[in-house]
C-alpha cells in the first residue's frame, strides 16, 4: 500500500524514500531498489526521487549511508553494555552477522560492487571507522584499543563473508552453519575478557 501523499521536508522525504528502500532490499533484494520502485511504495513519482538522489546509485548509496549509520549505532550500544556485563558478546555477534545477512547490508554491497558504484561503499567504511574511533578511544591502554581494532576488522569482514558464502563454505567443510559466528564470538569474548582484566587490575592501584 502506498503512503499517502504530504508534504515533508527534503529531509524527511529522503528519509521515508530511504526506509522503504530498504524495506524492499530486506523483501526482495538488492536488485529491487529501484527509482521507479521505491517511488510507487511511498506514493512519489519518478522524477521526485531523482530529484532527491539524483540517479539509482545515489539512492543506493544514501541506503548504504542509512544502514551503516543505524547498525554501527546499535553494534555500539550493544558492545558498551557488553563492556558493563549487560549483554554477551555473542549478542553483538548476532547482531553483526544479521545487519549483513538478513537486513541485506551484505547483498547490497556485493550488489553495488558489481555495478561499478564502489564509491557508495564509502559510508559504509566511514560509519565503522566512526565507530572504532570512539571504542578505541575509550580503551585503557594502547595494546587493547589495537584490539578493539583488530576485532572489529574480523567481526566485519566474517560477517560480510559469511552472508555471501558462509552457507556454502560450512557445507564443504561439513561444519555446522553457526561457525563463523562461534568464531568471532570466542575472539570477541577474549577482547572484553582482556579489558576487564586490565580494569580490575587497574582498581587495584
Amino acid at each position: 500500500m502506498s503512503i499517502k501523499r504530504a508534504r515533508l521536508s527534503p529531509d524527511e522525504s529522503r528519509l521515508v524514500a530511504v526506509e522503504a528502500a530498504r524495506d524492499l532490499l530486506i523483501e526482495a533484494g538488492p536488485q529491487a531498489v529501484t527509482l521507479k520502485a521505491v517511488a510507487g511504495r511511498v506514493g512519489r513519482t519518478h522524477a521526485n526521487l531523482l530529484h532527491h538522489f539524483g540517479s539509482a546509485a545515489g539512492l543506493q548509496k544514501a541506503l548504504a549511508a542509512h544502514l551503516a549509520d543505524t547498525i554501527t549505532a546499535k553494534i555500539g550500544e550493544a558492545v558498551d553494555a557488553a563492556r558493563r556485563g549487560e549483554v554477551s558478546p555473542r549478542t553483538i555477534v548476532d547482531m553483526t552477522f544479521d545487519a549483513f545477512d538478513r537486513e541485506g547490508a551484505g547483498a547490497l554491497a556485493s550488489w553495488m560492487l558489481a555495478s561499478g558504484n564502489e564509491d557508495a561503499l564509502d559510508p559504509v567504511v566511514e560509519a565503522i571507522h566512526r565507530l572504532v574511533d570512539k571504542l578505541a578511544a575509550s580503551a585503557l591502554t594502547p595494546h587493547l584499543a589495537e584490539l578493539i581494532r583488530d576485532n572489529t576488522l574480523m567481526l566485519v569482514l566474517l560477517a560480510l563473508g559469511d552472508s555471501q558464502l558462509g552457507g556454502a563454505m560450512a557445507a564443504a567443510l561439513a561444519l555446522p552453519r553457526e561457525k563463523a559466528r562461534e568464531i568471532a564470538t570466542r575472539s570477541l569474548t577474549f577482547a572484553l575478557m582482556q579489558e576487564a582484566a586490565a580494569i580490575a587490575a587497574q582498581a587495584k592501584v
